[in-house]
């Protein structure tokens, strides 16, 4: 049973003010189709992967309208019994209508067209390697981070029927990851650059880098990317600030790092700050707020980043969670966070400096789950 509190819908009246954020501010896919107001969670099982479909409420809490299959089936990163199956941030992603889900345990993808809050399923693809996890889009340019094996990112076009590969675009990483991969040795994230000229892709304790290529007018990646040591250990997942600034999550020291990104894919000015948490890892940037999971600890940390670009700790809990906090998702006023383990996604209202406020959570879920995305 669900708790609903009426302080949520006092909350919700104040929450954007109170954040100073915009759609233009937040994570790419949040924002959009603002009037649907739809969390999609991927629920990842391993006999048949699926979206389910949620609307969001004026108290900021979650129903389901509908469940759609992927035509492919989830898959589990080595052990098997971690919170996060997939291992990335990204394996949902929605931009402009369009909603990609992986199959990693079929080594595909799908592609979705939203209709109010209805999915039409326009595609099943091959991934272009094994264990697609993560996704990155720029307007009609996908790409999508395989990674069992070496590793491998492959391009493809997004057209009126989903998407088509982009011949010759696949590059691989260099990596020695089994099949499905280790949870640690995986890579965390794909994702473009603000202006889409570069891709960016954490590796994770693999190398501890962020691999930067160069993306060509016709989609197609340099033949090598720069590989950056990360300023502190197993850098997972990752956003962008002002000034585009890379903001990432780097797990082995539990912090936040931000990076300046010189036009030849050289990250340079590191500067870091720990939450004093437990594997922070995911990261989701709302108006001038950046809110990590710490996956260890079962909570919820905020920052802000200063003008010289120095990450400040607003909170080190600014919420706690079900066990095995993982992606996170923004809408309106609230804040959704997965938890891999029960199966849940917990609710919360966003409050004043970065704080939050729990209004329910969503357990009607398999364990396991993984991957989420609003409007």
């Amino acid at each position: 049973m669900r708790h609903r509190s009426i302080l949520a819908a006092l909350l919700a009246a104040t929450a954007l003010a109170l954040l100073g954020a915009r759609a233009s501010s937040a994570d790419p896919g949040q924002g959009q189709h603002r009037g649907h107001r739809l969390v999609f969670v991927q629920t990842n099982e391993l006999s048949g992967n699926a979206i389910a479909v949620y609307r969001r409420g004026n108290d900021g809490q979650l129903t389901r309208v509908g469940t759609y299959g992927t035509g492919g089936l989830g898959g589990a990163a080595l052990p098997g019994t971690e919170s996060d199956r997939l291992a990335t941030q990204g394996s949902l992603a929605l931009d402009q209508g369009t909603l990609i889900a992986v199959n990693a345990g079929s080594n595909t993808v799908s592609a979705f067209r939203v209709h109010g809050q209805a999915l039409e399923l326009e595609s099943v693809t091959p991934s272009g390697g094994q264990f697609p996890a993560s996704v990155a889009i720029h307007d009609d340019l996908a790409y999508v981070l395989n990674s069992g094996g070496t590793g491998v990112v492959q391009g493809f076009r997004i057209g009126p029927h989903g998407l088509s590969p982009i011949a010759g675009s696949a590059r691989a990483l260099g990596l020695a990851n089994t099949t499905p991969p280790n949870f640690l040795m995986s890579p965390g994230q794909v994702g473009f650059t603000p202006d889409g000229r570069q891709l960016l892709v954490t590796t994770k304790a693999s190398t501890s880098s962020i691999d930067v290529f160069q993306v060509g007018n016709d989609g197609q990646l340099s033949a090598a990317p720069v590989a950056n040591p990360s300023a502190t250990p197993v850098p997972f997942a990752f956003t962008f600030g002002a000034g585009d600034r890379l903001v990432a999550g780097e797990a082995g020291a539990s912090s936040v790092t931000t990076y300046g990104i010189q036009a030849s894919g050289t990250l340079v000015d590191p500067k870091s700050q720990t939450d004093g948490q437990g594997a922070l890892c995911w990261i989701l940037r709302v108006g001038d707020v950046y809110f990590v999971t710490n996956t260890a600890s079962n909570d919820l940390s905020s920052f802000r980043i200063d003008p010289l670009g120095q990450p400040v700790l607003l909170n080190a809990v600014a919420a706690t969670t079900n066990p095995g906090p993982i992606d996170l998702a923004s809408s309106g006023g609230y804040l959704y966070a997965e938890t891999g383990i029960n199966g849940t996604v917990d609710e919360f209202a966003f409050g004043p400096n970065g704080t939050l406020t729990p209004i329910g959570s969503v357990d009607d879920l398999p364990p396991g789950i993984e991957g989420i995305a609003a409007s």
